[in-house]
């Protein structure tokens, strides 16, 4: 493999293993684990709130009590391991960078897990906003333990700041809402914000991936203060997913039947509202995201298979409701969490460069003189609104805003020969029809893999193009690049003989055929001819007029279905060619759509499925196509 900078292997390998300088193996985890223990006092408190419950909290001081420090402030369902006042966790922070630089760390356990007091709810609505200061929810839970730190803590310097990475990135954001005057600096990164578009949901499609999440995560009631995760509950008794999830789940009846057994109240809750109704809507974080006061640092990368709507969304909500913010947003080359957990320059098979690593030049160049000036007052700050990731010619790039505002919109048309053009002239009705059945539906991965691949967000598609039941659309080879920035927009004349339907677009970079493999390309991986998936996304045909308010296909008339894939920033180089699929199954990541229309497809039975014929139009009167804004 390419030897990449020693800092940048070093950073991949600390929550993992040894780094190899060349003669001789450095235990990084051990290193720094040492270092922490070496400058750092620990200490645990249980914290009150203002209904009395106390949430158990760890504080992690630098052993230099002549210097007041800021405060670094996380909150997690995921628990706070090492327990202990003499037990030190592996690292501190969300990079070596910040620890040596020396911050009041603190880990806190959210209302209801683990060590903290009270009832845990999955995404809390916010009830302190109608201006009942009584009321608790997320952000006064961060109101209050900031209030207690800033006044216990010895040595602190009055200024906090947050971050926290998935769904502690949702907490991160919403004590950004009504924030503390303490609260200076706020990195949401990958957050949860809206869960019917988002982690298990998209546009209304569940992802049968996130199965154990509730077993694990979302879904148990806990009795009592503990400090471990409860025992597996669940083994997998084959590799294969997909084989698995087909006969084992599918139909989802199957899920509470045969393992939850009505003991994981949030599946139930989930299930019983297919639609976006008031369960969804109150849960959601982007609503509330107005008058914030602290600087916002959103960061997010592009292939992140769990959280990619939710810092775009983030991001967006601020701009939008928070008329003078100080909100920036970070897109990067990276799968969940990817900026803190690895150096970033490969994903799968797709190198995104190591001049530096796309992780160590966010940590070195980006969130560390962001926590550094608002917080120490230290240093010029000098990041744009928006730092982007241009992935096919992998550099960053600097906007004014996100997405651009220099951008110029087009269109490809979807051609029912098999081209994708900027042009149409059929007038005549025709169309391109396929079979999809549920029974054998397209895999999202070539991979044999029992959950969600996060590596399939960049993964080789020439195994569905293949299939009789993926329809692809391809542009000739480029003699120069196209460059895609912003959102995706899909629009599809479509049509079913049955009465229900999902729609599933992927965009590809389709490599040239003489690609040549990089250094550390293994053998049995061909980069020629490679089609790199670059977006994708699915949509619930019901939704089509409205995600409150389903409604049937009726059968062989023809509907349009318009949605969103969510933003991005690619440059489709001279030699490529642009290819657009378009399929109704994508299992196990999606569930199975019946294609007969039921009111809630968790409760369909298995005679609600059957075979189906969709078709998909592209004349002047219904131009299927996609439109992007082109840089």
């Amino acid at each position: 493999m390419k030897k990449f900078k020693l800092f940048a292997v070093c950073l991949s390998l600390i929550s993992i293993g040894a780094c190899n300088n060349g003669t001789r193996e450095i235990s990084v985890q051990e290193t720094e684990h040492q270092y922490i223990i070496d400058n750092y006092n620990k200490q645990e408190f249980q914290i009150p709130m203002r209904d009395g419950v106390k949430l158990f909290t760890a504080v992690y001081t630098p052993k230099d009590s002549k210097t007041k420090y800021p405060i670094l402030y996380l909150r997690t369902p995921y628990s706070l391991k090492p327990y202990g006042n003499d037990s030190f966790p592996k690292t501190l922070g969300s990079s070596v960078l910040l620890a040596h630089d020396k911050y009041i760390f603190v880990y806190q356990d959210v209302r209801g897990r683990f060590m903290s007091e009270g009832e845990f709810v999955d995404m809390r609505p916010f009830t302190s906003l109608n201006g009942d200061t009584t009321n608790i929810d997320e952000s006064t839970d961060a109101w209050d333990t900031i209030e207690w730190l800033i006044n216990n803590i010895d040595n602190n310097n009055g200024k906090v700041g947050m971050w926290g990475n998935s769904y502690p990135g949702y907490y991160a954001a919403a004590a950004s809402i009504n924030a503390h005057p303490a609260l200076k600096a706020v990195t949401p990164q990958c957050p949860v914000s809206d869960w019917f578009f988002d982690d298990f949901h998209h546009n209304g499609a569940f992802f049968p991936a996130h199965f154990l999440n509730f077993f694990q995560y979302f879904g148990q009631v806990r009795d009592s203060l503990v400090k471990e995760w409860p025992a597996a509950l669940f083994e997998f008794p084959t590799q294969d997913g997909y084989s698995f999830y087909l006969n084992e789940i599918e139909p989802l009846t199957k899920v509470n039947t045969n393992y939850y057994k009505n003991k994981i109240p949030f599946w139930d809750s989930v299930t019983a509202h297919p639609d976006y109704d008031y369960f969804w809507q109150n849960m959601s974080l982007n609503p509330n995201l107005k008058n914030i006061k602290p600087a916002v640092l959103t960061v997010g990368g592009w292939f992140d298979a769990e959280d990619l709507y939710g810092p775009l969304h983030v991001y967006q909500a601020i701009e939008k409701n928070t008329v003078k913010n100080n909100s920036r947003i970070v897109m990067g080359p990276w799968k969940h969490g990817g900026f803190a957990r690895g150096n970033g320059a490969i994903l799968g098979d797709v190198f995104f460069g190591d001049n530096p690593p796309p992780s160590e030049y966010y940590q070195k160049e980006i969130e560390l003189p962001f926590f550094k000036y608002y917080l120490k007052g230290e240093g010029e700050l000098k990041l744009s609104e928006a730092t982007v990731f241009e992935t096919g010619t992998n550099q960053w790039k600097n906007f004014d805003q996100w997405p651009p505002n220099n951008l110029s919109y087009q269109q490809l048309y979807l051609l029912n020969d098999g081209r994708l053009s900027d042009t149409i002239s059929i007038e005549q009705e025709s169309a391109r029809a396929f079979i999809s059945d549920p029974s054998k539906p397209v895999p999202y991965t070539n991979y044999i893999t029992q959950g969600m691949k996060s590596e399939y967000m960049v993964e080789d598609q020439r195994f569905a193009s293949k299939r009789q039941d993926v329809l692809v659309y391809e542009t000739a080879v480029l003699t120069k690049s196209v460059t895609m920035a912003g959102k995706l927009k899909i629009t599809l004349y479509a049509s079913t003989n049955q009465s229900d339907a999902d729609w599933i677009v992927k965009l590809i970079d389709v490599y040239p055929d003489n690609f040549k493999n990089y250094e550390f390309t293994p053998d049995y991986i061909q980069l020629g001819g490679y089609q790199q998936m670059v977006r994708s996304e699915v949509f619930r045909g019901r939704y089509r007029n409205s995600f409150e308010k389903p409604e049937p296909f009726i059968p062989d008339k023809i509907a349009k279905v318009e949605f969103y894939l969510q933003d991005l920033l690619h440059a489709f180089q001279p030699g490529h060619k642009i290819m657009i699929q378009v399929q109704s199954t994508w299992f196990p990541l999606v569930d199975l759509n019946p294609q007969k229309y039921v009111d809630n497809i968790f409760y369909a039975k298995k005679e609600d499925f059957v075979k189906a014929t969709h078709k998909i139009y592209c004349t002047i009167k219904y131009p299927s196509a996609i439109s992007y804004g082109k840089l």
